[in-house]
């Protein structure tokens, strides 16, 4: 054996490979972020260990999960893993899905849904203007909620553009949004709103 193949072989030794612990670990704190299920081939491709590994761990693990009766299986579906709720807790879980959909907006949210309310079809750049901070964890919020939507683009910036749905409007018992009330009285400033939107730069 030549003294370079000596060194391939002594680098492949130096090469720490994972035990089933170890890579139990790993597999966990991957399918743990995951938003579709993962094949075996990414998994072993991420933790450099052979496929037929990665799928006897899965297996072990979703078999221990059950055996302990966790509040989550390990599953596979569509070719590829990925953690669920336990069936055995749906309408527990069901119960909080419903409650949190049904919880108060916050302030920021009130005040940009607000904004878009009346001054649709907006982008967020000037909903973020208007309101004088970022407003795109609170975009998201509302539109998770079905209370805005997205409604074309803007043809001087193709920004795009928001409005309220169908839903808002059944949430505040409105037949159009034309029956909002009028925003005058508590904006004394408003006539000029229009101006001010004009100067600004998506």
């Amino acid at each position: 054996m030549s003294s370079e193949q000596m060194k391939d072989t002594d680098a492949i030794a130096e090469i720490a490979v994972p035990t089933p612990v170890e890579l139990q670990r790993s597999l966990e704190a991957i399918l743990m972020v995951v938003e579709e299920p993962i094949s075996e081939l990414v998994l072993a491709q991420v933790c450099e260990v052979p496929t037929t590994e990665i799928e006897q761990v899965l297996n072990i693990m979703a078999a221990n999960y059950v055996e302990e009766n966790r509040g989550f299986i390990l599953k596979k579906v569509a070719g590829g893993w990925r953690f669920y709720s336990n069936p055995e807790l749906a309408s527990l879980v069901e119960k909080f899905v419903l409650d949190g959909q049904q919880s108060r907006l916050t302030q920021a949210a009130l005040e940009t849904l607000a904004v878009i309310a009346y001054r649709q079809p907006i982008s967020r750049a000037r909903i973020s203007a208007i309101r004088g901070v970022n407003v795109e964890a609170v975009m998201k919020t509302l539109i998770n909620r079905g209370l805005v939507e997205e409604s074309g683009v803007e043809q001087e910036s193709q920004a795009i553009l928001y409005r309220t749905t169908n839903f808002f409007l059944e949430k505040l018992g409105l037949g159009s949004i034309e029956d909002l009330p009028p925003l005058a009285p508590y904006l004394p400033n408003i006539d000029g709103l229009d101006e001010i939107l004009s100067t600004l730069v998506d």
